[in-house]
């Protein structure tokens, strides 16, 4: 797949056969927070030579509960973001909501993230690509992986052809999300894939908070990996039990260099040449 498509997210570049990471705490609930993570989690991938950009939403707009805690907002959230690129060198990504939005945010992030409820906004999407900064589009969990050609069309009649998808499974039922890895190649062809191991295994109508189950994240991860994905997407956190959201999918802190090691062996060896005997 030599003409496969890449995407650049400052240093970093998807789809050119190196394992990248998208990864940080699911809402900046603190700059000291964001930079303990964004600085352990570059350390862990420094040494295992692996592309890190830093993830954290400054506004989590689509909580269950109307009162749950959002985040600090456009203005603060990208001075935090920003502090953290400037002290760790990470590329920084988080994602915008509204049309908005996108002007403000694209003067401070090295890429913006499309919801995947709102995957089909082309005015969103149109506005994220006129910013210039790369566009990572996260699939709907209602969408079939091939109808995200068009996201990635919509991305590139705007002249922006840096732009990567990310799988994060199916709705099944009410209360528990699929996850066919079919779509990592259904969806390559288009642009690079992230595989969200986070997200992935949440139950979105486990009450008034998402639910997950955190024990098939590295599960999963190596599937996707296996399957073809160019990066994974983690929500990470010093102690997921108290995160302020996604407490339950959140994955340990302590323990992203364990799973990114089990997970690069197998990137690794799905890529290595078979030949026949």
């Amino acid at each position: 797949m030599t003409d496969a498509p890449t995407c650049q997210i400052g240093p970093v570049t998807f789809g050119a056969g190196r394992l990248a990471l998208i990864a940080g705490p699911c809402m900046a609930e603190g700059l000291e927070l964001c930079l303990e993570v964004a600085q352990r989690v570059q350390g862990v991938c420094d040494r295992l030579g692996i592309g890190y950009v830093f993830k954290a939403s400054y506004d989590k707009a689509n909580r269950t509960d109307g009162g749950a805690p959002r985040g600090p907002g456009l203005e603060t959230g990208l001075e935090w973001l920003s502090a953290v690129r400037d002290r760790t060198g990470a590329a920084v990504l988080s994602d915008v909501h509204d049309v908005a939005q996108a002007r403000a945010a694209g003067e401070v992030l090295d890429a913006l993230q499309i919801p995947a409820f709102l995957c089909r906004q082309t005015d969103l999407l149109a506005a994220a690509a006129r910013t210039g900064k790369a566009v990572n589009v996260k699939k709907g969990q209602f969408l079939a992986p091939g109808k995200m050609r068009f996201a990635v069309e919509k991305v590139r009649s705007c002249g922006n052809t840096n732009v990567l998808v990310t799988e994060r499974g199916t709705t099944f039922g009410y209360d528990s999300l699929v996850s066919d890895f079919r779509a990592v190649a259904i969806m390559r062809p288009f642009a690079p894939v992230v595989f969200d191991a986070t997200h992935s295994v949440q139950q979105p109508g486990s009450g008034g908070a998402t639910g997950g189950q955190r024990q098939f994240v590295p599960l999963l991860s190596r599937a996707a990996l296996a399957a073809g994905a160019d990066a994974l997407f983690l929500e990470v956190h010093p102690d997921p039990d108290r995160a302020a959201s996604d407490a339950a999918s959140q994955w340990p802190l302590g323990e992203v260099e364990s799973l990114l090691r089990s997970c690069l062996s197998v990137f690794r060896a799905s890529r290595e040449d078979v030949r026949p005997v």
